[in-house]
Parts: C-alpha cells; sequence; structure tokens
C-alpha cells in the first residue's frame, strides 16, 4: 500500500482525496509520512497491518455499541445503576460516569484558577490528564495545565435548548399505553406513571386521564395497593429501573420512545 493509499487517495479525484486527507491533522500526517519512509514501500505493501487496525477499530464499534444499548436501558454502562437522563446528558449518581452534550452556539468560558481573567472558545476538552484544551474554530486556542483553571462554563443559550427540545420531540413518539394512540405530552391529561406489577418496575405513558384510569382499573399493582401513587424515592419494594422523575420527554425511557415513520 502506498502512501496515497493510507490517506484514502488512489483512484479518486484530487479533491475527494483532500477531504479525506482532512481527518489527520497536520503533524499527524507528517508523523505518518516519517513511518511509512521507515517501514519501506516493500514493507508496507503487506495488509496484515491495515487488517490489524481494522479489527481493533471493530472490537472499539462493538464495544461502544453495547454502551449505547446499555444506557437506552436507562442503565450505566460502568456500574449498571440506574441513570439520570436528560436532553443533553445521562448521568449515573452511583458511580459517577456521565455523558453530556456541549453547545454548538453559546461556546465555552474556562475560569482561570486565582484570577479574574477568563478564557473563551467553541469547545473545551478537559484530558484524562487534567490538563484543559481550548477550542476556537477548529484549533487548539489553550491548553491550560492541571491547576491552572478551577471551572469550566458551558453557554447554552436558549434558543438552542429550544431547538435540542423541538429536536427530540419530533423525531419520537410516544405511544399510549392504553388506547395504542400517539400521545401529546403538551395536552393536559398526559401522564407519565412508574408502577410494578412484578418484581421489576415499569414506565407507561397515556394520552389522557381517561385512558390513565382505564388502564389502572384494569392493572392494579400486585407489589402494594397504593404503588400508583406512592413516591418511588422512597420505596423499596421492587427493582428499580427508573427514577421518580416524570416532567416531561426529557426522562422518557427510550425502550418506550419510537421513531416516526
Amino acid at each position: 500500500m502506498t502512501i496515497k493509499g493510507i490517506f484514502g487517495w488512489g483512484k479518486e479525484d484530487d479533491a475527494a482525496g483532500a477531504r479525506k486527507q482532512l481527518v489527520l491533522p497536520e503533524e499527524q500526517r507528517e508523523a505518518l509520512k516519517a513511518d511509512i519512509s521507515i517501514l519501506g514501500d516493500e514493507g508496507f505493501n503487506d495488509s496484515r497491518i491495515q487488517k490489524v487496525a481494522e479489527k481493533e477499530a471493530q472490537s472499539a464499534a462493538e464495544d461502544s455499541v453495547k454502551k449505547i444499548h446499555i444506557i437506552n436501558l436507562g442503565r450505566c454502562p460502568v456500574c449498571g445503576e440506574h441513570l439520570s437522563q436528560h436532553y443533553t446528558a445521562n448521568i449515573c449518581e452511583n458511580c459517577g460516569w456521565n455523558k453530556y452534550d456541549t453547545p454548538h452556539l453559546g461556546g465555552v468560558r474556562v475560569h482561570l484558577k486565582d484570577s479574574n481573567e477568563v478564557l473563551e472558545g467553541d469547545q473545551a476538552y478537559i484530558l484524562k490528564q487534567g490538563q484543559c484544551l481550548i477550542m476556537k474554530d477548529g484549533a487548539v486556542r489553550a491548553r491550560v495545565p492541571v491547576g491552572g483553571y478551577s471551572w469550566v462554563e458551558y453557554v447554552w443559550t436558549p434558543e438552542e435548548l429550544e431547538q435540542r427540545q423541538m429536536q427530540v420531540t419530533d423525531q419520537m413518539k410516544i405511544t399510549c399505553g392504553w388506547c395504542g394512540q400517539e400521545a401529546d405530552i403538551s395536552k393536559d391529561g398526559f401522564h407519565v406513571v412508574h408502577v410494578a406489577f412484578g418484581i421489576s418496575q415499569e414506565r407507561y405513558c397515556f394520552c389522557s386521564d381517561d385512558c390513565y384510569e382505564a388502564f389502572r382499573k384494569m392493572y392494579p399493582a400486585r407489589v402494594h395497593r397504593d404503588c400508583y401513587e406512592r413516591n418511588c424515592n422512597d420505596c423499596n419494594l421492587c427493582v428499580k429501573r427508573y427514577g421518580d422523575e416524570a416532567e416531561g420527554i426529557r426522562v422518557l425511557a427510550k425502550d418506550r420512545l419510537k421513531l416516526k415513520k
């Protein structure tokens, strides 16, 4: 394989090849060229290295998909405990694992330690070693050492938060647990209910008060008599799958949501 091959160049036109080449920053491209020159064209024609890389990438992808499935079930991919799920974040209160989105419009502000100075950028990355990288217009503008900053502020504009909410509600369809019709979370009478009919807690949505009451009459909870009304945080009679929060779409379990066709 030639140097052009590793960058994705070859039979494709120069413009398409250039777009693929931009995946690697310039310093990494130069380092790759130097490594390939050490191996030599004859040694690098063997596809063994590429196969090993593809195998490792596939294994990493499988692990990533597995984690996403666990998160979709409302569980932490590290410790298995219940996740607090929100529009832009999943947080495990038990072990501290978290995954969150950062704003695209408002950007970030990194507040320096023992100083009133603030560094602004589009994104900020807290590295494993503790350093903070500040990105602006696609480039690293600053690297703050460990202990050099006190906190990172994510600036969410009301417009972007509203846009995120609309994207979620537009893409998801919530089905009523009684009549099977689509439930509108903005209408009066919409209910999110946590109830246990056996050992495990379940979550149901209802489009109206009538559907909610009809469901309750047909399916009385078997764990304890006041399961429908009782606060889940004060009860330990079933295996918890969800928290007690129920303020709209942000806490609906993803296994209860279906994409609109």
